[in-house]
C-alpha cells in the first residue's frame, strides 16, 4: 500500500495514495496520529461511556446516548450500507482500519491518555456513523419542543412566537457565494464560516486527500472519513449552513408494564397497547457507584425521558382505554430519521469527492440524510448551486412545533419530503440560517442581521477577490442593540441619576461594533446582561422561573435566563410585556451598569476583557493557559456567541473560516481556532488561534513541491480485539 503523508507550514496534513480505499486508510491512521484522543472521547460519546473515564458529570450525556440507542442506530446503518452500498462500507471499513492502526501509537503522544487513565480501545465499523451522530443528535435542537410546550401551557401559546430565536442549542453558520461576474478573476468565490461550540481539539481539521480518483482540499470531521460539509475539489467547491429545518419529533407516551417486576412494557399507539422493547444497560461511573439505566423503545423511537422527568409533559386526557391491568405512566419517544430508515447518507461522502461539477454536487446531495443543510456551490465551468439537502418527514404540521401524542394517527409520518428546495443563483447569495430557502421546512430561524449584513458589505464593491473576504469574516455591527438602545432613546434623561445620564449618551452614540477593544462595547453587553436579568424577573414571566423536570441534557433549553437572553430582540418589541415595564427594565439597568462602572477603579472595561473564548475540553483546562479576547457577538457576521444574562465568556463561534476561489484554488485561505494537531506540546497545536482570533486566514497550499514529506511511518500491530476499554460493550 503505497501511501504518502506531507505537511505544509502550518501542519496540515496532505495525504496521497494509489485509490481510494488506501486513501481512506491514510485519512484513518493520520486522525489517529493527531487527535488520538478526540477520537476516544468522541468514540465512547457514541457509546455513552465516557463517565467510565470522566466520572459522574458524564453520566448525563451516558444516560442520554443509551436512552437514543445512538451506538445501535450506527451498527444499523452500517449493516444496512453493507447490504446496499458494499463498495462505500469497504471504503469506511478502510478508514476504521487506519484508525485501529494508529491509535496505540498516537496515544502515546497524547497525555490525556494518561491523566485520564484511559487506553485506547478498538473502533467498529459502524463507529464513524456513531461519531457523527453524537454529533448532530442534538444540532436541530428538538428539545426546543419542550420549551414551546412549556411556554404555551405556563403563559398561554400566544407567548410561543415572542421566544422564537437562535436559541441555546442551535448551530448556525455563514455562507456566501460571490458570482463570476463579480469578481476579478472571472470564477465563483465560495466563503463563511461554520458556528458550533468550540472543542479543543477542535471539531474540524484542515486536510488534503489525493489519489488518481480526485484530489480535495477541505475540512473533515475527525472520526468521520472524507469530507463532508466544506470542500474545494478543484473543478467544484461546495459549503453548507444548517438549514433549521425542523425533521426531529417529540411524541407524548403512554407506557404500560406488565409481568414480574413491571419488566414487560406496552406502548399506547394508534393502533393501541404494542409491545415496546426494553432492556437494563449498566454505566460505569470513574470514582463511583455504577449507574443503571432503563432502555425502551416504542414503534415511534427510543424513550428519552419518563417518570418524573417527563411527568410536566404527559398529557392528562390520554385514553386509558384497553388497560385493565399495569402501571400506566406517562413518557416522551424521539423519532428520527437515521432510526427509522437505517440510513445516514454515508454514501454521499465518497461521492462529494468524486465530484466534478455542482451537477455531481447536487446528484450526491439527494442522498444525504442530516443534519439537514442549505447547499452553496460552484464549479470553473460557471455553473452554480444552491439548494436543501437532507431527510425531513412528511408529517402534521403541528409535529414541528410541540409534543405530540403517540396514539393520533394523525401524527404519524408520512414518507419524506421530496424534492428539496432550491433556488437559482441570480447574483450573490447568502446564507446564514435565516428565514429563506428551507422556510416550509422549519419552525424557528435565526435572525435576518447577520444575512442582511454580509448582503450590505458584498454590495459596498463591484468587484471581490478571494483576498477581501476576510473584511466580510470580521465584521462586528451587531444590529440586534436597536430595540434595546431605541427604548433607551425613549427614556427620559431628566430621570436619570448624572452617571446614567453619561452613559445613556455614550451608548447612544456608540457606533454598535462588538470589537474586542470597544468601551462602547462592554456597556452595552452590561446595560443587555442587567436587562435580561429584570426581564426575567417580571410578573409575566415568572411561572417559567422554575423549569419543568427533564433530562439534565436538555435543561439548557429550558432556562428562562438565556431564553430571555437570547429572545432579548423580541421581547423588547412586543406588546406581550407593557412599554412601561421594557422602557423600566431598560433604565434600572443603565442605572444600575452606571453605578458599578462608576466605584470601579482604573480605565474603564474594553469587550475583549470579559469576551473570551472558553472552548469545551474533555478534561479540565490547564489554569494557567489563557484563552484570547474576541470581538463579535451572537448576532454580528463575527458571531462569538455568549449566553446573554448568563455569561460574556464565548463557547460557541465560528469553527473554521473558508474561502475557495474557483480561478485558482491556491489562493483559497482557511482558518481554525486552534490548529492542525491535538496533540499538546506540538508545534501545530494551537499556531492558529492567534490568527483566527483576529479573523485572519492561512492560505491552502497546493503545490506539492512546497510540502514536506513525512518519513514513511513504521508498522503498528492493530489494536488489539480485547485492548483495554472501561464501559465498551
Amino acid at each position: 500500500m503505497a501511501i504518502r503523508v506531507y505537511r505544509d507550514a502550518w501542519g496540515v496534513p496532505h495525504l496521497r495514495a494509489d485509490g481510494t480505499d488506501e486513501l481512506a486508510y491514510a485519512q484513518g491512521r493520520n486522525a489517529a496520529a493527531d487527535r488520538a484522543w478526540q477520537l476516544e472521547v468522541e468514540r465512547h460519546r457514541s457509546q455513552g461511556t465516557t463517565a467510565s473515564f470522566l466520572g459522574a458529570e458524564a453520566v448525563p450525556w451516558d444516560r442520554f446516548a443509551r436512552r437514543v440507542r445512538l451506538e445501535d442506530t450506527a451498527r444499523r446503518c452500517m449493516e444496512a450500507l453493507e447490504r446496499e452500498d458494499p463498495g462505500t462500507a469497504a471504503w469506511v471499513r478502510s478508514y476504521v482500519d487506519g484508525v485501529n492502526d494508529g491509535l496505540v501509537q498516537g496515544a502515546t503522544r497524547a497525555p490525556e491518555f494518561a491523566a485520564a487513565g484511559l487506553a485506547p480501545g478498538r473502533w467498529r465499523p459502524w463507529t464513524p456513523m456513531g461519531v457523527w451522530l453524537s454529533a448532530h443528535i442534538l444540532f436541530a435542537g428538538f428539545p426546543a419542543k419542550l420549551w414551546r410546550d412549556a411556554v404555551a401551557r405556563l403563559l398561554g401559546p400566544e407567548w410561543v412566537g415572542v421566544f422564537a430565536t437562535d436559541g441555546p442549542g442551535t448551530s448556525g453558520s455563514n455562507g456566501w457565494l460571490v458570482p463570476a461576474e463579480r469578481t476579478a478573476t472571472g470564477s465563483a468565490i465560495v466563503a463563511g464560516d461554520p458556528h458550533r461550540f468550540i472543542e479543543a481539539p477542535g471539531v474540524y481539521q484542515q486536510i488534503r486527500l489525493a489519489c488518481p480518483e480526485f484530489d480535495v482540499v477541505g475540512l473533515a470531521v475527525p472520526g468521520v472519513p472524507g469530507i463532508a460539509h466544506f470542500g474545494h475539489a478543484g473543478q467544484v467547491a461546495w459549503a453548507i449552513t444548517n438549514a433549521m429545518a425542523d425533521y426531529q419529533d417529540l411524541y407524548r407516551e403512554r407506557l404500560r408494564r406488565t409481568g414480574p417486576g413491571g419488566e414487560r412494557v406496552e406502548a399506547l399507539g394508534p393502533d393501541g397497547w404494542r409491545p415496546a422493547e426494553r432492556r437494563v444497560e449498566t454505566i460505569e461511573v470513574a470514582g463511583g457507584e455504577p449507574v443503571t439505566v432503563e432502555v425502551i423503545e416504542t414503534e415511534r423511537g427510543p424513550v428519552i425521558a419518563d417518570g418524573d422527568e417527563a411527568a410536566h409533559w404527559a398529557d392528562p386526557d390520554a385514553p386509558a382505554q384497553d388497560s385493565p391491568a399495569g402501571d400506566v405512566s406517562g413518557a416522551l419517544s424521539l423519532r428520527h430519521s437515521p432510526r427509522v430508515s437505517a440510513d445516514l447518507g454515508f454514501g454521499v461522502l465518497p461521492a462529494l469527492l468524486r465530484a466534478r461539477s455542482v451537477a455531481d454536487v447536487d446528484r450526491a446531495l439527494d442522498g444525504w440524510v442530516e443534519p439537514v443543510n442549505v447547499v452553496l456551490a460552484a464549479d470553473t465551468a460557471g455553473g452554480t448551486l444552491h439548494r436543501v439537502a437532507g431527510a425531513v418527514p412528511v408529517r402534521h404540521p403541528d409535529n414541528r412545533m410541540r409534543v405530540v401524542p403517540a396514539w393520533e394517527p394523525r401524527y404519524a409520518w408520512r414518507g419524506r419530503h421530496g424534492p428539496m428546495p432550491r433556488e437559482r443563483v441570480g447574483g450573490v447569495t447568502v446564507m446564514a440560517n435565516q428565514r429563506g430557502i428551507a422556510e416550509p421546512l422549519g419552525a424557528e430561524f435565526a435572525p435576518p442581521h447577520r444575512a442582511e449584513r454580509i448582503r450590505e458589505l458584498l454590495a459596498e464593491r463591484d468587484m471581490w477577490s478571494a483576498k477581501d473576504m476576510a473584511a466580510v469574516h470580521r465584521d462586528t455591527l451587531l444590529a440586534s442593540a436597536a430595540p434595546l438602545l431605541d427604548l433607551l432613546a425613549r427614556t427620559d434623561p431628566g430621570e436619570l441619576g448624572p452617571a446614567a445620564r453619561r452613559l445613556r449618551e455614550r451608548l447612544l452614540d456608540w457606533d454598535r461594533r462588538m470589537d474586542a477593544d470597544s468601551a462602547g462595547a462592554a456597556s452595552f453587553a452590561a446595560v443587555r446582561t442587567t436587562t435580561v436579568g429584570l426581564l426575567a424577573g417580571h410578573p409575566l414571566l415568572r411561572p417559567l422561573a422554575e423549569p419543568p423536570p427533564a433530562p439534565e441534557v436538555f435543561r439548557p433549553w429550558l432556562a428562562l435566563v438565556p431564553r430571555v437572553g437570547y429572545a432579548l430582540e423580541h421581547l423588547l418589541t412586543s406588546d406581550r410585556l407593557p412599554l412601561a415595564d421594557r422602557i423600566g427594565a431598560v433604565r434600572a439597568a443603565v442605572e444600575e451598569v452606571a453605578a458599578g462602572e462608576a466605584a470601579a477603579q482604573g480605565p474603564p472595561a474594553r469587550w475583549g476583557d470579559t469576551h473570551r473564548l472558553a472552548p469545551w475540553q474533555a478534561l479540565p483546562a490547564d489554569p494557567g493557559e489563557p484563552w484570547p479576547a474576541l470581538a463579535g457577538d451572537h448576532d454580528c457576521v463575527l458571531a462569538t456567541s455568549s449566553v446573554p444574562g448568563v455569561t460574556d465568556l464565548s463557547t460557541r463561534a465560528s469553527a473554521a473560516r473558508y474561502v475557495w476561489d474557483l480561478a485558482r484554488r491556491e489562493d483559497s485561505a482557511w482558518v481554525v481556532p486552534l490548529g492542525a494537531s491535538g496533540v499538546p506540546g506540538d508545534p501545530h497545536h494551537r499556531d492558529q488561534l492567534s490568527l483566527w482570533a483576529r479573523c485572519e486566514l492561512v492560505p491552502v497550499v497546493t503545490d506539492w513541491d512546497r510540502l514536506t514529506e513525512e518519513p514513511a511511518a513504521p508498522p503498528v500491530p492493530s489494536v488489539p480485539s480485547a485492548a483495554p476499554d472501561r464501559g465498551e460493550k
